[in-house]
This record gives C-alpha cells, structure tokens and sequence, in this order.
C-alpha cells in the first residue's frame, strides 16, 4: 500500500528543476516539489512516489505520522522512502 507521507523541507537543492530535501523521520530524500506555488524551507508537505502533492501544516504533519505510527503503518512506509532511489 502506498501513502502519502509528511515531511518538512530542509533545503531547496535546484530551485530550476523543483528539487527540494525533506525530511521525513529522520531520513532526508530529494523530492519534487514543481506541483506546489509557494513552498520554502520549513514548510511541511504531502509525499507520495516522490512528489510533493500538497502542503499541510506542522500540526496536521505530525498529527498524521503519529497515526501512522499507530498504525504500524510509517516503519514499512518509511523504509520504502529510506531504499527508494533518489
């Protein structure tokens, strides 16, 4: 099953392609951000397959993987975002 996933924006890499690093638990990816207006560092965001599909704020982002973390549902998501190839 795939979800999307939390994460905040730590650093936007290539502004000209709409590549920004996120971290989602403590693992940092590369991920699209070209279909959002108005994203910035700091900014928490929706990932699924490596785009960033919506933005969300920190409370909602949290709220989300503390749900998912009781669904024991994150750790498999999580390790699939921790393999996938950047």
């Amino acid at each position: 099953m795939c979800l999307a996933i939390p994460g905040k924006i730590v650093e936007v890499v290539d502004r000209e392609n709409s590549i920004a690093k996120v971290d989602v638990g403590g693992v940092r990816r590369n991920v699209n951000i070209g279909m959002l207006d108005d994203v910035a560092v700091g900014d928490y965001v929706l990932i699924h397959v490596g785009f960033a599909m919506s933005k969300v704020d920190e409370k909602e982002a949290e709220e989300t993987l503390r749900l998912l973390r009781d669904l024991g549902s994150y750790e498999e998501e999580l390790k699939q975002f921790e393999t996938t190839v950047q």
